[in-house]
């Protein structure tokens, strides 16, 4: 169990970091999915705990904007601000522990981070669904019946939802079939 938790961790993060935009609350997501895990199904099989660990990821990051919602209706209604953040120092992020090997140019790595950085800016602007559905079916190489099965939706939304993201990135980076 451990040697799996260890190999979806950094995938994990970012995923959640994708979902909320921010870095503490993703890693609070991830560590309530990988103890979901542990505590309710380490007794099934390892084929198994991809798509369940998955799945509870997702329904983590589904109940944490659910909640996020909540809050920002009491906070309009009470008319409260959301604080301030008072620490300016830098915040780990899981995709900055990860040494850059592939280009030793500068000028190509510099090219390769930015358009890195303007990928990440334009998942996170797309809607979570639309998210869920890319991160599953491209990054994490689900099939559709596994997405949908994660996702807790029909397969023609994880095709719609998926369909719409990749739309969308097209769009946005200019890349026409």
């Amino acid at each position: 169990m451990n040697a799996f938790l260890q190999s979806v961790e950094r995938r994990a993060l970012v995923t959640a970091r994708l979902a909320t935009q921010d870095s503490e609350e993703a890693l609070d997501i991830v560590q309530d999915a990988m103890l979901a895990l542990v505590s309710r199904y380490q007794d099934h099989s390892e084929k198994e705990w991809g798509a369940l660990f998955h799945s509870i990821l997702h329904s983590k990051i589904n109940d944490w904007h659910r909640r996020r919602q909540v809050r920002s209706r009491w906070r309009v209604f009470s008319r409260t601000q959301p604080e301030e953040l008072e620490d300016d120092n830098e915040v780990w992020e899981p995709e900055n522990t990860v040494a850059q090997t592939q280009f030793l140019e500068p000028e190509l790595q510099l090219q390769s981070e930015q358009l890195g950085e303007e990928l990440v800016k334009l998942i996170e602007a797309l809607p979570l669904r639309q998210q869920q559905a890319l991160v599953l079916r491209a990054w994490e190489g689900y099939d559709i019946a596994q997405t949908a099965a994660i996702m807790g939706c029909s397969e023609g939304s994880v095709k719609t939802h998926f369909s719409r993201a990749v739309h969308s990135l097209r769009q946005h980076l200019g890349v026409f079939r």
